[in-house]
């Protein structure tokens, strides 16, 4: 069984140093697919809903896998050589002062608008209502899970990194709203 694993694991290695774009678009895709499958099933649902995998994987697949792969590389611009715990602080809070807000956003309204097909109207409002506390609580964990990749991960790894988190992440908040739909029952 470790042999084929290994095997895969080399040729996951291959794609990614080949077509390092598409290799972390898909990984990214996949990843936001697991977390959705994970996170319906620990809501309840009974039979899955394929529409709302699929365009969650959407997400994952055409915007923060190719964001997260142009960040990275835009950060290695910006910090071209230089190294150690002040370079590392300094691309965190410059990736929670522009890319986090940014993504928080982005994704609450595609959430809305796309995977539950809301009018803009309705979600315009829960974007009001819920952006601060989501970006607040974002601030909290993110900037940790950005040391550590800044830190630790070879560059390669970042974006790959990032969505795991992410994937757990959404896992987590699906289980808190459970939690608190449960306790006002």
């Amino acid at each position: 069984m470790s042999d084929i694993v290994n095997e895969a694991w080399r040729k996951y290695l291959l794609q990614l140093q080949l077509h390092p774009l598409r290799t972390k678009a898909i990984t990214a895709g996949f990843l936001a697919g697991c977390s959705d499958t994970v996170a319906q099933k620990i809501s309840g649902i009974k039979k899955l809903q394929l529409k709302r995998l699929l365009l969650v994987m959407l997400y994952g697949f055409a915007y923060a896998g190719p964001f997260g792969h142009f960040l990275h590389k835009l950060m290695d611009i910006i910090f071209k050589g230089k190294k150690g715990n002040k370079t590392v602080v300094k691309k965190v809070l410059l990736e929670q002062l522009t890319s986090s807000p940014w993504n928080n956003l982005f994704f609450m309204i595609y959430y809305g608008l796309v995977v539950e097909g809301r009018p803009w109207g309705l979600v315009k409002n829960k974007v009001r209502k819920d952006y601060p506390s989501v970006q607040l609580t974002a601030w909290k964990f993110w900037p940790i899970v950005g040391w550590v990749n800044y830190q630790y991960m070879p560059f390669q790894f970042r974006v790959i990194f990032h969505s795991f988190v992410a994937s757990c992440w959404a896992i987590f908040l699906n289980l808190k709203a459970r939690s608190v739909a449960i306790k006002k029952a």
